[in-house]
């Protein structure tokens, strides 16, 4: 899995990176304070997962134990960045209210995440 979660754990920090320009520079206004807020809440969060999903890459290169925690906080960290902060990024730009009922999904997946690198890390 740490030949697929590297590549998109650089994909989805540059990809924020962008995000965070594209909201602070292009967006300014175009749409409200508080959706520029909540569409830079997106980008930060997606940028720490970004950053935990490169360290678990890491960790799984050098390490045999605990693999298959590390492989679900993984792909919870990718669900809920994809969740979470899709969520928060349409929300900002559509102002469809409902959306933002998605987003504690994504938030419960990014939290599921860190709980199995917990439990992972204690296994090293």
């Amino acid at each position: 899995m740490e030949r697929i979660f590297l590549p998109i754990a650089a994909i989805l920090g540059g990809l924020s990176v962008m995000a965070g320009a594209f909201g602070a520079h292009a967006l300014s206004g175009k749409i409200s304070e508080r959706a520029i807020e909540i569409f830079e809440t997106g980008a930060r969060y997606q940028m720490y997962h970004a950053l935990a999903l490169f360290l678990i890459a890491v960790l799984l290169r050098t390490s045999q134990s605990s693999q298959a925690l590390m492989n679900i906080a993984g792909t919870a960290f990718i669900i809920g960045v994809a969740i979470f902060s899709g969520s928060l990024y349409a929300l900002s730009l559509t102002g469809i209210k409902w959306l933002g009922a998605i987003t504690p999904l994504g938030g419960v997946a990014l939290i599921a995440g860190w709980g199995c690198l917990a439990i992972a890390a204690f296994k090293l």
